[in-house]
């Protein structure tokens, strides 16, 4: 069909082309069939088939808009496809459709087009807040990217209260000029409790906080203690100072640390994980959920972890004085921070301590006594480590690494887990020992599998497209600032990393940075090779937390059936078949766990700031749009000073220097702008805070 001479054809056409006999029509029907749902091939009216893109048709999935309009995300990298809320027929937010193209826009805008087909329905659960009168009710969606509120006839309520947050299933999709028609499955709770609402978050994308009956069973049946059978033929490494260091939160270790001084000055250090695959069997119900799952979700004061309760902080966590079965990464390093020499074993460890990030930061810069003295056996380790860890840091930097100084988000909860302070989370030397280690670990576990030829799964990060980096560039000359190597179409990361260093401590830095990032592709997981772009380096993987991630666990069974031997035609052959979907679908589930993580600190950002509603506050312009800017506080809170809420002129958006200038006064609002605000409104259901400009 991609040939120019092709003119569409029946299916008795088809199947004379390709010389299909009679008795195999059915399933050619079913290949045409199933390419027609993908929107690769089309079914005209008078029965002929040919590519949507010759009859002036284009395929993709469907991005809704609150007032009822869309854009087609078209297949590939091409522009998307401005879609009327009156060409829209029924179609909802994250439909796969085709389209029919309706030439370019008014005024030279972008090309419209109307939808012609659903392919595949995206949505078939609705998340929101019930509102009813007596006869009927209607769920209105907590994505604003649902344009239509479901309708919900009166026997369908099923004891939902005006008001409430509920889940409605969509028994009748929308028609042109006709709602959807739903019934209530599930009730959530008063919108006004956080529970509720972080619930309604966790709904929305589709996660499960409780694990099925099988798989709770299957890890409750699983032993209490490691079995002195598993230590057999296992590298012993209960005598070394090895310990854990994680945040004072963490409640799941999945990677201990040891280094030692050689004699030669080279450092060896030890990246010891916990071998989750000995007990999470391939194919098992708990390695099919943990799967399903990909990830854990950490949000404030809770998490939705991979793994049932029992593995996640019992038999696999790294306990402090218990026994557990681990798989180490030995890397001999020398002063430059090059790996000279590793081994990887199945091992097992008694963790000496479980270390906080704070505490390690206190013992190195002696300034708690009683915390000196509790660790003072350690205290030679710790400073080896940090010796070392400045070493690899200086290497990566070096080398070009990337590092965004973009601060994190840390919601100080209360007994009742209400939400009573923001803050920053505030990062030491501690962090970036463990975070060294991690990442030299990574790399070396991936270098190793590459050269061994075998299916795996990498970490990867590709280069930035150009065209997003040359918006960027515009962008940053409004700070006299520009990318080096730009004009050639080879950046270098290390050219992003002089422009950050640039900016280090401005005003503007963290607008840049953010900026940046979003310029950049973002990492994802593969099970084809590729350089990781942002750390600039040439082989890397995840390899360090197996508890919480199901590449790691994935990636784990790779290389114990490469040190054990197993690793036959056969166990390449399953590798190269399942990989690729592993890789795919973790790169999924991340970006869902990332959505709902962001999702649930605005939520505790927005209930925090309810109260405080008539205080001001000094902040920061982070963007600014056609309709106002964006401002961020000292604590991460952000909020938006709308168009209509400037009384003292007329003000106008300047795209390309991305700022506002008033029509009298030529005022100007830039990003990186200091303000003074105070708190006009907060919508908690929205996750949305409102500020007023002071002055």
């Amino acid at each position: 069909m991609n040939e120019e001479s092709y003119r569409p054809l029946s299916l008795n056409e088809l199947m004379k082309v390709f010389d299909i006999g009679k008795g195999e029509k059915k399933q050619t029907e079913r290949v045409l069939k199933e390419l027609e749902k993908e929107g690769r091939i089309i079914k005209s009216s008078t029965g002929l088939y040919g590519l949507p893109q010759n009859m002036d048709m284009v395929s993709g999935e469907i991005q809704g808009n609150e007032k009822g309009f869309g854009f087609l995300l078209r297949d590939g990298d091409e522009e998307d496809i401005f879609i009327p809320s009156s060409n829209m027929n029924g179609a909802m937010n994250g439909d796969r459709v085709l389209v029919k193209l309706a030439g370019e826009g008014e005024n030279g805008r972008r090309q419209e087009g109307e939808v012609i087909r659903i392919l595949k329905r995206a949505v078939a659960k609705v998340i929101g807040r019930f509102e009813y009168n007596n006869n009927y009710g209607f769920v209105v969606p907590d994505d604003k990217r649902m344009y239509y509120d479901v309708f919900i006839p009166r026997d369908a309520f099923n004891g939902a209260k005006h008001g409430y947050k509920v889940v409605a299933e969509i028994t009748k999709y929308p028609q042109p000029r006709r709602n959807p028609e739903g019934r209530i499955i599930e009730v959530l709770g008063n919108e006004d409790d956080i529970d509720t609402e972080i619930m309604a978050i966790i709904k929305m994308h589709d996660l499960e906080v409780e694990f099925p009956e099988k798989v709770v069973r299957q890890a409750e049946n699983m032993e209490d203690k490691v079995a002195e059978d598993d230590l057999i033929g296992r590298l012993d490494l209960t005598g070394e100072n090895i310990v854990t260091i994680d945040g004072e939160d963490a409640k799941d270790f999945d990677d201990a640390v040891s280094v030692k001084k050689l004699s030669d000055g080279n450092y060896l250090l030890g990246v010891h994980i916990a071998d989750v695959s000995h007990y999470v069997k391939e194919k098992s119900a708990v390695d099919k959920e943990a799967r399903k799952r990909g990830t854990s979700v950490y949000i404030p004061g809770r998490v939705i972890p991979m793994l049932p309760f029992k593995l996640s902080n019992g038999l696999c966590s790294l306990r402090p004085g218990e026994v557990r079965l681990t798989l180490s990464c030995i890397m001999e390093i020398d002063t430059k921070g090059n790996v000279v020499k590793y081994d990887i074993k199945e091992s097992f460890i008694k963790s000496r301590e479980r270390m906080t990030y704070n505490q390690v930061y206190s013992i190195l810069k002696g300034n708690d006594e009683p915390i000196a003295q509790r660790y003072a056996y350690l205290t030679d380790d710790f400073m080896l480590m940090k010796e070392l860890a400045l070493i690899l840091n200086e290497k990566r930097l070096k080398r070009g690494s990337i590092e965004f100084e973009i601060p994190e988000t840390q919601v100080i909860l209360d007994e009742n887990d209400y939400p009573v302070d923001i803050t920053k989370r505030e990062r030491n030397i501690a962090h970036l020992m463990i975070e060294e280690f991690m990442l030299v670990c990574n790399e070396t576990i991936a270098e190793h599998v590459f050269w061994l030829h075998y299916p795996f799964i990498y970490r990867i990060h590709e280069n930035p497209d150009m065209d997003k980096l040359l918006e960027f560039n515009k962008f940053i000359h409004n700070f006299g600032l520009g990318i080096k190597g730009l004009a050639s179409g080879e950046v270098h990361p290390r050219s992003l990393q002089g422009l950050l260093n640039k900016v280090k401590d401005k005003p503007e830095e963290l607008v840049i940075s953010t900026l940046l990032l979003r310029s950049l592709k973002q990492a994802r997981y593969s099970d084809e090779h590729f350089p990781h772009f942002a750390l600039a380096v040439k082989y890397y993987t995840h390899f360090t937390s197996p508890i919480r991630r199901y590449p790691d666990l994935q990636i784990h069974r790779i290389i114990k059936d490469i040190i054990n031997g197993r690793m036959d035609t056969k166990r390449v052959r399953f590798y190269e078949k399942t990989l690729n979907k592993v890789a795919q679908t973790s790169s999924e589930t991340e970006r869902v766990a990332q959505t709902v993580e962001r999702d649930c600190d605005d939520l505790e950002k927005a209930v925090y700031m309810k109260d405080k509603i008539g205080m001001a506050y000094e902040g920061v312009i982070s963007s600014v749009t056609s309709f106002g800017f964006f401002v961020e506080l000292q604590n991460t809170v952000e909020g938006l000073v709308t168009m209509s809420s400037l009384k003292d002129d007329y003000y106008h958006y300047v795209d390309e220097q991305h700022m506002l200038i008033g029509e009298h006064t030529k005022r100007i609002f830039n990003i990186g702008d200091k303000v003074q605000v105070t708190v006009s409104a907060v919508n908690v259901s929205r996750r949305q805070i409102d500020f007023a400009l002071e002055g």
